[in-house]
């Protein structure tokens, strides 16, 4: 018997040219959404602009200059570096994993490295991004500025309710295009980060504390420390300067998701100015990161079936 298989069909034209111009898919989109932020928001880029027009008016007027966008923009860039050299899974494996495995070696039903070494990894990851995020700039600011006050980079929880229906409405906005993103075929594949996370809830929870606190310490950095750092000087361009960053940090991660930073950026910059808080933009973020965590597992099928992981 002769068994005949046909040929992979080529795509058509139009298939063809869909997936040439999909790059430009996220633009319109990106375009929309930017001018709604802009209606949302311009009143408050408004008041920026005219605080840092007088500020910057009386610096001139003492014959002083502004040495806070200098100490931030070269800290920040010296901060971002380090993390992406020292701050890997690369540095990881090769300088903190052998130091672990001496310690394992001692006492191997304490540290359990075989089986928690991928957590582990990100264990590295995330007190990087504390360390750099948090406690380098903060301290280093406060040293430098003593007049400034380290609670106005964000961290005032005064009309924290008042302003909480402004997350509701962020969240009635992003988790639709969330939804849209996770039906991605490189979503499933990328999220978690923490590929055992489906081994058990323990594994689960573990993840996501990290990310959470890490999540925690970008806010405070993005959100809190570079926009207040730069708003005397920058004005609104505060926000903006700090998005192109943040959009940058998304890179390797899916490409819609790295587009959407580029709102979320000025989104969330935007919304910490008004509040003069990053807890709403943080709630945003935990609850967006969480969600898509458990969407990729759901997806899969793979979502946790015990508390404990076997072994």
């Amino acid at each position: 018997m002769v068994y005949f298989v046909m040929p992979p069909s080529a795509p058509s034209a139009i298939e063809t040219w869909m997936e040439t111009l999909k790059p430009i898919w996220p633009i319109p989109v990106l375009v929309i959404v930017l001018a709604a932020l802009w209606r949302m928001f311009r009143g408050t880029w408004k008041e920026l602009d005219e605080e840092s027009q007088r500020e910057r008016q009386a610096l001139h007027d003492l014959g002083k200059t502004d040495m806070r966008p200098f100490v931030a923009l070269v800290l920040c860039a010296v901060i971002l570096t380090m993390q992406e050299y020292f701050g890997d899974r690369r540095y990881y494996e090769l300088h903190v994993k052998p130091i672990l495995e001496q310690l394992d070696a001692i006492e191997p039903t304490f540290w359990k490295l075989a089986k928690y070494e991928e957590l582990y990894t990100f264990g590295w990851w995330t007190g990087t991004r504390i360390f750099g995020y948090v406690l380098v700039p903060f301290p280093l600011w406060k040293l430098i500025f003593r007049e400034d006050s380290l609670l106005d980079m964000g961290l005032r929880t005064k009309g924290f309710f008042k302003h909480f229906w402004i997350y509701g409405l962020f969240l009635l906005v992003v988790l639709p295009a969330m939804y849209v993103v996770s039906k991605q075929p490189d979503f499933g594949a990328y999220y978690p980060f923490y590929k055992h996370s489906s081994r058990s809830w323990c594994d689960f929870l573990l993840w996501e504390s990290m990310y959470f606190v890490q999540f925690f310490a970008l806010e405070m950095y993005f959100r809190g420390f570079w926009v207040a750092a730069l708003k005397k000087s920058f004005g609104s361009g505060a926000i903006f300067a700090m998005a192109v960053p943040y959009c940058m940090i998304h890179y390797g991660k899916p490409y819609l998701e790295a587009m959407g930073a580029i709102i979320a950026g000025i989104a969330l910059g935007s919304l910490s100015i008004r509040t003069k808080s990053i807890y709403q933009g943080f709630l945003v973020h935990v609850t967006v990161a969480g969600l898509m965590d458990w969407l990729a597992l759901s997806h899969r099928g793979q979502l946790p079936h015990v508390f404990w992981a076997p072994g």
